[in-house]
């Protein structure tokens, strides 16, 4: 059962670091037996009325950034990644298969307190982990269910990083022969750190009539003939 702790509102928060702590205590409420505290109301900022959160390899801004970071560090002191990582990518199929979940959670009009109690009472019998429950419980009070996919993306970014994945998308105007993509591989491997493995997809786009348009971790270059047409062009009329 949800532990009966104060509601949590982004709107309340002073900074992005505090609103994580704060959400990760209430998501950690079930399994560390968290009490009502205090500073839940007033966001005091001394260091000895928490444990320090723990920051994630990768940092996600926004409000769905805040809460996977929660979840996130929760979820390490717990020694529960693993678990949590499942039930959320549970959760995200769910929304995607039933449309009619999809319309509950997101719905502004259903009232937070019976999103919460609906959608805790089905994890529970679905033996989902206190971590998962309470974080979902905690948005629904929160108002914030329509961010639920938004931060499930956020924390598989997150578990991604954890594991030295590099996401890398490839756009091209035509499919890529079989040699063409394992030499870009090899390629962009060269790119990596020790430890990093390369995820590559590649995507069709004819707008871009040749050429590639590459996007790999915080790297993003575009050497697309479309792109170069538009540069050219520009340069002639301004010469003109």
């Amino acid at each position: 059962m949800l532990a009966a702790l104060p509601a949590l509102d982004v709107r309340m928060t002073s900074t992005p670091i505090y609103f994580s702590q704060l959400v990760e205590n209430k998501i950690m409420a079930a399994s560390c037996k968290v009490v009502s505290l205090p500073w839940i109301r007033h966001f005091s900022t001394s260091t000895a009325s928490y444990t320090k959160l723990i920051k994630p390899p990768v940092a996600i801004f926004g409000i769905e950034g805040r809460y996977a970071t929660a979840i996130y560090s929760a979820a390490v002191k717990e020694k529960k990644l693993d678990a949590v990582e499942g039930e959320l990518k549970k959760v995200k199929s769910l929304m995607q298969k039933d449309v009619k979940l999809a319309e509950f959670i997101t719905n502004p009009l259903v009232k937070a307190s019976f999103k919460k109690d609906g959608l805790v009472s089905t994890l529970q019998k679905q033996k989902f982990s206190d971590l998962t429950i309470n974080l979902i419980g905690t948005m629904a009070e929160n108002r914030r269910l329509n961010k639920l996919d938004a931060v499930i993306n956020s924390f598989n970014r997150i578990m991604s990083a954890q594991r030295g994945e590099v996401a890398c998308s490839v756009i091209t105007a035509k499919p890529l022969d079989n040699t063409t993509v394992k030499d870009l591989e090899t390629a962009l491997n060269g790119f990596l750190k020790k430890g990093e493995t390369l995820l590559m997809q590649t995507k069709v786009d004819p707008s871009i009539i040749g050429g590639m348009i590459v996007s790999i971790g915080d790297k993003y270059v575009d050497m697309s003939m479309a792109t170069k047409i538009k540069t050219y062009t520009q340069l002639i009329k301004e010469a003109i």
